[in-house]
């Protein structure tokens, strides 16, 4: 079966560097995930992406070295069952907060005995190799969100989940949980805390430490913090940037 490339990469200590993708759109995907990515995530949940586009984006991320990964909308074992089915290696699930929740994930994305992932990989098999089954339950990565107060609560036990591969930080929503609005994990202690603390503890249990970031400055922090995976802003939002400041430079130049 086909390595998982992001394994070795936390073996080795070296940055995992993510891309998360939210417009629907296979074009956008390939080009994006050329860039030097290690991994490409498309986003089931926020992002402006249906099944069959999903579909040609996982495809299009795999003519790149870049590992495709997806989060669902939600935990809901016959979706992610469908995203591994079509080819995804991970899956980065959203509003993980108790110990129990963390079981279900990793019972979705694993065959039995270690879950209980229905057979018919489908296109995983076109990516993963003819021999899936045998392989499958090593390779493919399973990330639990925590995004709530109550997951954060339930770290601990969170952690100890046999079969979890890691953690990653949704921050905006953690913010939100803690009583900031999004974009202040930064600036507001309580938020930056419970960041650093999931961050230590990830790490101590030998885990894949994983966090949304604004941009490629406060990814690159985050990655001499420790983070093990980071992932440097969605692609719209970096459209939206790169766009105004092709604008503001245009209008510049035509008023001078």
């Amino acid at each position: 079966m086909r390595t998982n490339s992001l394994r070795s990469l936390k073996a080795a200590g070296k940055p995992i560097v993510n891309a998360w993708l939210s417009i629907g759109s296979a074009y956008a995907a390939e080009s994006i995930a050329h860039q030097g990515f290690d991994a490409a995530t498309v986003d089931a949940q926020h992002g402006m992406v249906g099944f069959e586009t999903a579909l040609a984006m996982l495809q299009a991320i795999s003519t790149t070295s870049a590992i495709p990964l997806v989060r669902p909308s939600a935990l809901d074992a016959a979706e992610i069952m469908r995203w591994l089915d079509a080819g995804s290696y991970g899956i980065i699930c959203p509003m993980i907060s108790t110990a129990a929740d963390a079981r279900a994930l990793v019972a979705a994305c694993r065959y039995p005995p270690e879950g209980s992932r229905s057979f018919g990989p489908a296109r995983g098999l076109l990516y993963g190799g003819a021999d899936y089954l045998a392989g499958a339950n090593r390779e493919i990565l399973v990330l639990a969100m925590i995004e709530t107060r109550e997951g954060l609560e339930n770290l601990d036990a969170i952690l100890a989940t046999p079969g979890l591969n890691g953690i990653y930080v949704g921050p905006n929503d953690l913010a939100l949980a803690l009583g900031h609005a999004p974009a202040n994990e930064t600036r507001e202690p309580i938020v930056r805390d419970a960041i650093e603390h999931i961050r230590e503890e990830t790490v101590a249990a030998g885990l894949i430490a994983g966090i949304f970031c604004s941009d490629g400055a406060a990814a690159a922090g985050r990655v001499k913090e420790g983070f093990d995976l980071v992932t440097p802003g969605n692609d719209a939002a970096l459209l939206r940037a790169a766009m105004m400041r092709a604008v503001t430079q245009a209008r510049g130049s035509v008023e001078r």
